[in-house]
């Protein structure tokens, strides 16, 4: 529990309220027709570039790169200053090689994009089942992570019974805005989200820099002193260590999340909302600004925290730092329980409420499009369906996903499941990155070698995070007492992203030299059927 008063308690428990009726209005007014599957996966296009940047940047800024990062930093320092320069590198990247190729050649999933030179079952199945290995790991780690930070927030006890309450609470609401508001409702949640994001980011910024007189280099020293690492603060290493294996660690997670955060399904499903290319463009320009600047506002609130929290207190109330955004509102309002102290923690808990929400709804979104549209419709119906079942489907497959979502949430509740958001984003990396360069860039790209893309880069990445130090053997892994990790590093993308993309071009070399030899004999088959038949003739 907190130490807030009952007044402070409400006015939160008020705010929060109050964000809830008000999203739930806008999706049921932004809600589709039932038999209007455009509307439904798209918006009718409607989305202005602005607007559908907002979006983007909203579904992109989830509660791990909140809460997380802001932790990271607080207590790693320069580890946490690299992450969230990578995290916004990640959707640089995908602004300048795949946004516009996408947007030509997506229509509603990633599976269209695949399916479009290369169209089959196999393809389908294997589209929405590599979306389902991104996007769930990263849905159960919004939700348990939703019940922890909602008792600290609310002031309830901090017991498995009340965790479990604001579980179901977080993912019942996501999946009615996905079920009923489509793509266009949970556009008008995340624009919501990062307009209060930003807003209180800046404000809590502004505050921090006040401080300290608006001289960083005075907030540098300070969160120097506060982390308790001194000037290691300003180096590498807090966070995985200094040793050689621990830098290569290190570089590895990095590669992996510029190459894997921004194809995950649930990003690179906005980009097909936008009218055509040049709104793609604009959209993306108006999304790495928002992500930009708010990653530079992550750093100043978490070096913010190092410095008028302290490291000491941070782990205290989370071993992780998750709760370090909170702890810092704390600081910045003055006294406990005056008016500055309440509207601050209200405003960066509502903050941190709408984007618990948010994130969870774009990626469940994600999951039962990819379930109704690829497997369904396509995969088991071949394309046959009319669209008021398709759009049916999808809405029970939202009830599905978060029913999965909730379930695996409350069972696993009590384990360190950060390592989940690592894998997903591995998965992202190491089979949707291959998958999606080749089959826009490359013609000689084969229905095999996606399959191989897929299928073998997430599972190289599962295998080796199941066998991971990140897993088990060490202090911070989920079974620190169990020792059956073989694999050196807690991030796989060193070893997973090369293999998806060598399997992709494997599997096409011996694709098109299997279709050679096929064709070869074919052709020596009809000679000599031609040779027989004008001996006959003679």
């Amino acid at each position: 529990m907190n130490d807030f008063s009952s007044g402070t308690q409400a006015t939160v428990l008020v705010l929060f309220t109050t964000l809830v009726t008000l999203t739930l209005l806008m999706c049921v007014m932004a809600g589709p027709d039932r038999d209007d599957l455009t509307n439904f996966y798209t918006g009718y296009l409607s989305l202005t570039p602005l607007r559908n940047g907002l979006a983007i940047a909203g579904d992109y800024i989830s509660a791990a790169t909140v809460l997380s990062t802001t932790g990271i930093i607080a207590l790693g320092g320069y580890d946490g200053y690299v992450l969230a320069v990578s995290t916004a590198m990640s959707l640089v990247l995908l602004m300048f090689l795949l946004a516009e190729p996408l947007r030509n050649a997506g229509r509603f999933t990633m599976g269209d994009v695949l399916a479009r030179n290369m169209p089959g079952r196999a393809v389908r199945i294997a589209s929405c089942v590599v979306t389902l290995m991104a996007t769930l790991p990263f849905l159960v780690v919004q939700l348990s992570g939703a019940g922890s930070l909602l008792t600290f927030i609310l002031g309830l006890p901090h017991q498995e019974g009340a965790r479990t309450a604001c579980i179901v609470l977080v993912g019942s609401l996501m999946i009615i805005y996905a079920a009923i508001g489509g793509m266009r409702g949970t556009a008008l949640i995340q624009m919501i989200k990062i307009v209060l994001l930003l807003g209180t980011s800046v404000a809590v910024a502004a505050l921090v820099l006040n401080r300290f007189d608006w001289q960083f280099g005075d907030l540098l020293r300070a969160a120097q002193h506060g982390s308790g690492a001194g000037p290691a603060y300003l180096k590498q290493g807090l966070q995985l260590g200094t040793s050689a294996g621990d830098r290569l660690d290190f570089a590895s997670l990095q590669i992996t999340v510029i190459l894997g955060a921004a194809c995950l399904p649930h990003i690179t499903m906005r980009l097909y909302s936008a009218r055509d290319v040049p709104a793609v463009r604009r959209s993306m320009s108006w999304a790495v600004g928002t992500v930009t600047t708010f990653c530079l506002l992550v750093i100043i609130m978490g070096t913010g925290a190092a410095a008028l929290v302290g490291s000491r207190y941070i782990t205290a109330a989370d071993p992780h730092g998750r709760t370090s955004l909170l702890l810092l509102s704390r600081v910045l309002g003055g006294e406990a329980n005056s008016a500055g102290s309440t509207i601050v923690y209200a405003a960066v808990a509502g903050m941190v409420f709408i984007t618990l929400l948010s994130s969870v709804a774009g990626m469940t979104l994600a999951a039962a499009s990819s379930l109704a549209h690829d497997l369904f419709t396509h995969a088991a119906r071949r394309g046959q369906e009319a669209p008021r079942t398709e759009m049916t489907v999808a809405a029970w497959a939202s009830v599905a996903v978060g029913m999965a979502a909730i379930t695996l949430s409350t069972l696993i509740q009590n384990w360190d499941v950060g390592v989940l958001t690592t894998l997903a984003i591995c998965i992202g990396a190491s089979a949707v990155a291959p998958a999606l360069t080749y089959s826009l860039f490359w013609r000689g790209f084969t229905r095999t070698g996606l399959l191989a893309s897929l299928y073998g880069g997430a599972a190289c990445a599962l295998v080796l995070m199941v066998f991971s130090k990140a897993v088990s053997g060490t202090p911070s892994a989920v079974f620190p007492n169990a020792h059956f990790g073989w694999f050196p590093m807690q991030s796989t993308g060193l070893v997973s992203i090369p293999f998806g993309y060598a399997a992709g071009w494997l599997g096409s070399r011996l694709d098109r030299r299997r279709h050679a030899a096929e064709s070869h004999e074919h052709r020596r088959l009809y000679e000599e059927s031609e040779a027989r038949l004008l001996a006959a003739a003679e």
